[in-house]
């Protein structure tokens, strides 16, 4: 599968994505800039974390407005894969690509340690390779990662089946309600996660707990 990583002005972990995707899958991807108004044919785009503009506004607010924005969005409804990690996921919420929003920490302060995952769903495209209720290590390092929705979005989004993660076994860093730490699209190719997983899929990261998403997502069969 070919794919493509967004950069934008801010992010710091667009090397560490591109390293992940080619260590799993052994081709380096693509890299498309702010301005493009066209994404190349490819399988999976992924929004990888940072600061975008500097979080000024609201996290992901600027990003999510940039002209490779709606060239996401247009890959999006073709059903090609879409992928935004942390800051990333900030990105997709703010061009409503995904319900809900990131609030600050609970504790208004920057969170920056490992935490544990229990995979909600293991029927999505991007963890197929994972077993229902495993739990997995992965690290976090945020200050708005407090997911949030409002009532009726949140008993849709539970009764749906989209929720594919949550912080597991008290782990829960920011005080997201139910614990969610990252959601699937009703249509299943769009999907954000708070935590970390590129940088946990080797041995030299001390585990590789996160391979597994890459792989799932990649359709590299486990």
């Amino acid at each position: 599968m070919k794919s493509a990583v967004v950069l934008l002005p801010g992010l710091n972990r667009d090397r560490d994505m591109i390293a992940a995707l080619t260590k799993v899958s052994g081709n380096p991807p693509l890299t498309v800039w702010q301005t493009d108004t066209e994404i190349p044919d490819v399988d999976l785009i992924v929004i990888p974390g940072g600061f975008s503009y500097g979080d000024y506004l609201r996290c992901g607010a600027i990003a999510a407005r940039m002209p490779v924005m709606r060239a996401v969005a247009e890959k999006a409804a073709k059903g090609v894969m879409v992928m935004g990690v942390c800051n990333g996921f900030q990105i997709l919420l703010e061009a409503g690509l995904l319900p809900g929003a990131l609030m600050r920490n609970a504790s208004l302060k920057f969170v920056c340690r490992e935490v544990k995952l229990q995979v909600a769903n293991a029927n999505t495209a991007f963890t197929r390779n994972y077993a229902h209720g495993q739990i997995i290590r992965c690290p976090v390092a945020h200050h708005d990662g407090n997911f949030f929705a409002d009532a009726e979005t949140l008993s849709r989004i539970e009764g749906d089946g989209q929720v594919v993660f949550r912080y597991a076994e008290g782990t829960n860093p920011n005080g997201a309600i139910n614990d969610i730490a990252g959601i699937v699209s009703t249509s299943g190719n769009v999907f954000g996660l708070m935590p970390h997983p590129e940088n946990l899929i080797e041995d030299a990261h001390g585990g590789s707990d996160g391979r597994a998403l890459f792989e799932s997502a990649l359709g590299i069969a486990a």
